[in-house]
């Protein structure tokens, strides 16, 4: 399996390194969906394209009846200005590749490759999945809005996806039963008080000790309304109030994030976020507005699957590429939606450059990280060598 991943490692990096001198951002990627299109296209697929985002699904046929399995890759970029240094670097302005999407996608479309080749080896259909929109834009429910999990004729039994890290050495492998990735929603707090002098605050109403307030009050909160084994983070990352020294203004508003590994602890930390928030402004004489744009449930990866592709992993690239993932990761993943619909798992794959220190590299979304390309050869291998013990005939 390496070896023929090996030999198509040519067409791999070509086909990345396409995606990374053009990165596209969101649910619309016309230039990577053509060149995802024209990887495919002389390969024994079905291919479908979104009507509400530049998706593309293949379906392959293997020549045993039997289920579905989906393979997922995503596809949009990050809007960052690349400062990596690297020949094939984004022509794009403010635009980049620095989550490894572009790796993904190429290493998909050659997993295709490779098990066209075998389909005499199929039990079932390998559903292809090439999703734009995971950076923050739920590309996934909008595939799963328009029938992804029926294109395999019914649901499939099993889905899989990789994510490469440049803080893991190359061509390593962990992955994790229950929760890997953690929710991710976003909030606004606004108080309301009433503008005046900076001189005379009895006769005004200051929002800013009421947000000043709220800022400790919403880290205790966490730290005494959630278990210590079920870890949570709250980070107020925005503060902003008032234009100058003299004037007390009308408002001042508060900006964070809450991410949590389970969805009871998510809603828990929601509730009590708007309590204390619109309480403490009570308490100050103001009022609070409190926004929540809910964003990615927790990534919970089925422990069956994940031990398949843990297997698959040792079969593939060897006991010694196969490590525990020892905790999760506090980031979010919309390949959490396919999850809660199909048993499944995430795995990440390291893709750190030769030479480096993975803890000293630049990590996942930033405008200097590089991915060893290298790595791709472990990632074609891993996704073909799972759908083919997972539809293995009997």
């Amino acid at each position: 399996m390496l070896a023929e991943a090996r030999a198509l490692q040519p067409d791999t990096v070509a086909l990345r390194r396409t995606l990374h001198r053009h990165p596209e951002l969101g649910l619309e990627l016309p230039t990577t969906q053509a060149a995802v299109l024209a990887a495919l296209r002389d390969l024994p697929l079905t291919l479908t394209t979104g009507r509400s985002s530049s998706s593309v699904v293949a379906t392959l046929t293997g020549n045993h009846p039997g289920p579905p399995v989906l393979l997922r890759a995503d596809m949009d970029a990050l809007p960052l200005q690349e400062e990596s240094g690297v020949d094939h670097a984004s022509r794009i302005e403010g635009a980049m590749h620095a989550c490894g999407h572009d790796l993904h996608t190429a290493m998909l479309a050659s997993a295709a490759t490779l098990l066209a080749g075998r389909r005499e080896r199929l039990a079932g259909t390998v559903v292809f999945m090439f999703q734009p929109g995971e950076e923050s834009r739920h590309g996934a429910l909008a595939m799963l809005a328009e029938g992804l999990l029926e294109h395999g004729g019914t649901r499939p039994t099993s889905a899989m996806a990789l994510h490469v890290t440049s803080r893991l050495a190359s061509g390593t492998l962990q992955t994790r039963a229950d929760s890997i990735m953690a929710s991710s929603d976003d909030f606004t707090v606004t108080v309301h008080g009433a503008g005046g002098h900076a001189s005379a605050p009895h006769d005004a109403l200051d929002p800013v000790p009421a947000a000043a307030a709220m800022v400790g009050a919403l880290h205790t909160m966490t730290s005494r309304r959630v278990s210590a084994f079920d870890p949570a983070v709250l980070t107020i990352a925005h503060l902003t109030a008032g234009t100058t020294t003299n004037v007390i203004p009308e408002t001042a508003v508060l900006e964070g994030t809450v991410r949590t590994l389970s969805e009871q602890t998510r809603e828990t930390l929601l509730a009590e976020l708007r309590r204390v928030c619109t309480g403490m402004a009570d308490a100050y004489g103001c009022t609070a507005t409190v926004e929540i744009d809910r964003g990615y449930p927790v990534t919970v990866n089925d422990a069956g699957v994940a031990d398949r592709v843990a297997d698959v992993g040792r079969s593939v690239l060897g006991s010694r590429f196969v490590e525990p993932m020892p905790d999760p990761i506090m980031g979010s993943e919309d390949f959490s939606y396919v999850l809660a619909r199909v048993p499944g798992a995430l795995a990440f794959l390291g893709a750190c450059p030769p030479g480096t220190d993975p803890s000293e590299a630049p990590p996942n979304h930033s405008n200097r990280v590089v991915f060893d390309e290298d790595a791709m050869v472990a990632g074609v291998a891993l996704y073909a060598g799972y759908a083919l013990e997972s539809l293995r005939p009997s």
